[in-house]
């Protein structure tokens, strides 16, 4: 990516990573948190809190979860609004507009993906229940990875933070799909039709040009608790939002404005300083005292921390390398190899992802003893010392 295309959405782009830096914070307090709760006297105080119960009962239609469902379903489903918006903003005019700027970051995410998958199937193979987890550690959370690049300062180029925004974005798009595709249970034909003409609604508003973001809320929040009730997993009727939110449109006063861009603005503070933080909190908490080594060499643990800790670095770097080598991409501006092996190590931190897609692989969340999630607590641990590391330490001289 040149350095003119860079400055033309510097600003938003600072703002950007300044909010994701900041609430990758704010998730580190809310894990440490939930362990301190979980592993002292107050652990059955944490875990009454998770398992109670809310109820919302609208005539025949009933929504009773606990608060853990709550996040996990309702709080996340905005989540993935936000990343849906981000996605068709960076598509239609940011820096996955070209096939130019995609290509790197697009190449490499995908390496981020396979890579993983195959270290964990190869390790579970022979395990058809743990099998469900494949996709556990093939995601990166944008914001504690964002966050120590914030860390290091100008030791690091503005093009490896774009590359990792658009490695990120990239690599939750493929998660949107994995959970599309994988992680849907029995299907509600009433529910499901119900969805469509929502979505349908939802689309003939933005061909028809209407802007008005309350009109998109309403018929979303419909959109939202049909498919909640379908057995398609909610937070996929966030992205299916976000992509029909009209990029431009016209304001009764007769000035264009962007709809997209205001409610992605508008979501940014309340996610990364609300939402993240509190979905950290509520599925960080593992009571270690009962884990042992033996039950962490585990199949499934193991295949957690080495997909991710492994299996990400290799796959970001040896894709990108591989492209680059094929003069299918370029190395990112003002950086050098050694600086793009430290960033492809920071995408080893799964956090919040790996930990949303554990909840939907393994329902029974004490199936694997939550070893499943400890390795992935280990493997973010380490795969963000280690990408700090080599970035603090690295020269920083051109490739």
């Amino acid at each position: 990516m040149g350095v003119k295309g860079m400055k033309a959405n510097g600003s938003f782009l600072e703002e950007f990573i300044k909010k994701e830096s900041s609430g990758g914070i704010l998730l580190v307090l809310a894990t440490v948190l939930a362990l301190i709760l979980s592993n002292t006297f107050m652990s059955p105080v944490y875990e009454y809190f998770l398992h109670i119960h809310v109820e919302i009962r609208v005539g025949s239609l009933d929504i009773d979860k606990s608060l853990h469902h709550w996040v996990n379903d309702g709080l996340m489903a905005i989540f993935f609004l936000l990343v849906g918006l981000e996605v068709k903003r960076e598509i239609l005019e940011g820096h996955l507009s070209s096939i130019r700027q995609i290509a790197l970051p697009g190449i490499a995410a995908v390496g981020g993906m396979v890579v993983p998958a195959a270290f964990y199937y190869v390790i579970n193979q022979d395990n058809p229940t743990a099998l469900d987890g494949w996709a556990i550690p093939t995601a990166t959370d944008i914001a504690f990875a964002l966050g120590i690049l914030s860390l290091l300062g100008k030791r690091v180029p503005v093009s490896l933070k774009v590359f990792l925004m658009a490695l990120a974005i990239i690599d939750d798009l493929g998660a949107i799909v994995i959970i599309a595709l994988f992680y849907t249970a029995d299907l509600s034909t009433l529910s499901i039709t119900v969805a469509a003409i929502s979505l349908t609604v939802l689309i003939a508003m933005n061909r028809l040009g209407i802007a008005k973001k309350s009109a998109y809320f309403i018929v979303g929040a419909i959109l939202w608790v049909s498919v909640l009730k379908s057995g398609v997993h909610a937070t996929l009727a966030g992205v299916a939002l976000a992509f029909t939110i009209p990029l431009k449109g016209k304001a009764e006063n007769g000035h264009w404005f962007s709809p997209l861009k205001e409610v992605e603005h508008g979501l940014h503070f309340w996610v990364a300083f609300y939402i993240l933080p509190i979905f950290a909190f509520v599925n960080a908490g593992v009571d270690v005292r009962d884990i042992s080594l033996e039950q962490m060499s585990g199949s499934v643990p193991l295949g957690v921390f080495l997909g991710l800790f492994l299996g990400k670095q290799l796959g970001v770097f040896g894709f990108s390398w591989l492209a680059i080598k094929l003069k299918l991409a370029s190395l990112p501006d003002e950086s050098n190899w050694v600086q793009l092996y430290g960033v492809s190590i920071l995408t080893g931190i799964g956090f919040t992802m790996s930990l949303f897609i554990v909840s939907l692989a393994f329902t029974d969340g004490s199936i694997f003893h939550y070893t499943d999630r400890l390795a992935i607590l280990l493997a973010s641990f380490a795969s963000g010392i280690g990408g700090y590391l080599i970035l603090r330490y690295c020269k920083n001289s051109s490739a």
